[in-house]
């Protein structure tokens, strides 16, 4: 991504596209990148990422030309252990175009949930407390604490990543009980085989679902919880827009909100009061807890969003009427200037060899969501979805003696995966694809590099060495 990327800038600055006057006026850091991206021509582009170098030739040429357009991506470039480089390269872009701040212009990233984008507002990551505040930021959490009326020298400080805490669990120093909400980590974590080993290693795993997933199955308790159709909440869509979400469907008798497990847990803990069941109630908690931070709530309430307005954070009593678009004054930085970044092309942590010389990456299908845990129950869906398979390019497949229809066993270093062989002629020859929707010895995260970003602390799902063996 990387190399197409700084192709793709190199033809923009060849043909004097770039906004010199909004670099002026709104970045930093330009001179350095310009000179990193200098030597990524088109042709040394192509020979990095086998794009060819007359698309990103045109490419570069289309989207510089263009008067308004718009940089957007989902979270597979993200997924490497050079993943923020890449989103850098593709930001630098944007800025060195000013394609920022105006309608039609922008950058943003699609997640795989209805509600991944409003989560980390409300402060869903272990380093984080709602409204984007940093849980390491002495002024925000003294904010949050009298909101939750607690110190501040309560509250926890940065927790560990994902994958790192998964890693921890049942070590010494690591977590030794783990209540999972709606994930299926057995199936989606990379390298599963040694997750489901640390999470047998606990002394209590509770999973809270709307079905027996593969890591519910492995739980001392499990706890049935309502499904989305059943509850009422908002959503936060890629714009920042706060969306109503209304109860379709009553609740079956038995399964409970997961706010009332919530509920009941703290009470039995000792603390009765400070936990509502109600969710307009926590929303009003959210207000008060994002209040002058970066995604600021505080003036989105039910009522407004029921009468149908479109609020889009930060929305508060200095913008009550919401902020459509980000960035029009100022960049979220010291000096209100954005940044650009010089980035050079690494390669991925595990590259293809003798032994394992194909690259293995990962992703979706239409028909099946996330790991699968519910689509995979759904008759019409798990017959569009077929069986787990690898897409492999005809050529690869003859070299390692298979047909269409065959079974086989994608192997890496860390285990191997069994699917079906796919051949199409749209895949590269020295890459396979796997969809990572199935269980059991079909998942695909068994073969995975759970190598990380040094920065995002994101695994390398995208990019493995893998070899292909004919199924015994």
């Amino acid at each position: 991504d990387v190399a197409v990327a700084n192709g793709m800038l190199n033809v923009i600055v060849r043909e004097a596209l770039i906004d010199e006057e909004f670099i002026a006026n709104h970045t930093n850091g330009w001179e350095e990148t310009r000179a990193e991206m200098e030597k990524f021509t088109p042709d040394l582009a192509s020979q990095i990422s086998g794009v060819p170098a007359a698309k990103i030739e045109a490419a570069g040429l289309m989207y510089g030309r263009a008067r308004t357009g718009m940089i957007m991506h989902a979270r597979g470039i993200e997924h490497h252990t050079n993943g923020v480089d890449n989103v850098l390269s593709y930001i630098n872009i944007v800025l060195a175009t000013g394609k920022i701040g105006e309608p039609g212009r922008g950058y943003g990233t699609i997640t795989g949930q209805g509600n991944g984008q409003g989560g980390r507002e409300h402060g869903q990551k272990a380093d984080q407390l709602p409204g984007y505040r940093r849980i390491d930021d002495p002024a925000a959490r003294a904010h949050v604490a009298h909101v939750w009326g607690v110190e501040p020298a309560d509250l926890p400080g940065p927790g560990r990543s994902a994958f790192e805490l998964l890693e921890a669990l049942g070590t010494p120093g690591g977590p030794t009980a783990l209540l999972v909400h709606g994930s299926n980590p057995v199936v989606s974590a990379p390298s599963t085989t040694a997750v489901a080993e640390r999470l047998r290693a606990l002394d209590l795993l509770v999973v809270s679902d709307v079905v027996l997933s593969e890591t519910a199955a492995l739980a001392d308790v499990v706890l049935p919880v309502l499904q989305w159709a059943e509850e009422e909440g908002t959503l936060t869509n890629l714009e920042g827009r706060v969306l109503r979400r209304r109860r379709a469907s009553p609740a079956p008798p038995g399964p409970r909100s997961e706010l009332a497990l919530w509920a009941d847990l703290a009470r039995r803990l000792g603390h009765p009061s400070g936990f509502s069941t109600q969710p307009e109630e926590v929303f009003d908690e959210l207000r008060r807890a994002s209040a002058g931070g970066p995604a600021d709530y505080s003036a989105v309430t039910y009522a407004r969003l029921d009468a149908g307005e479109n609020l889009q954070w930060p929305c508060s009593a200095e913008r009550p009427e919401g902020t459509p678009r980000l960035f029009l004054d100022r960049f979220a930085t010291p000096d209100g200037r954005a940044r650009f970044v010089p980035v050079e092309h690494v390669g991925p942590a595990e590259a293809p060899d003798a032994d394992y010389p194909l690259t293995g990456t990962t992703g979706r299908v239409l028909a099946h969501y996330q790991s699968g845990a519910q689509t995979r129950r759904v008759a019409s869906l798990a017959a569009a979805a077929g069986d787990m398979f690898v897409q492999v390019h005809p050529d690869t497949a003859a070299t390692a003696g298979l047909a269409d229809g065959d079974h086989v066993d994608v192997v890496s270093r860390r285990g191997r995966t069994r699917a079906v062989v796919r051949t199409e002629e749209d895949i590269r020859a020295d890459t396979v694809f796997l969809p990572f929707h199935w269980p059991g010895d079909a998942r695909a995260n068994l073969i995975t590099n759970p190598a990380l970003d040094p920065v995002s602390r994101m695994p390398e799902f995208k990019a493995c060495a893998v070899r292909l063996e004919a199924a015994s």
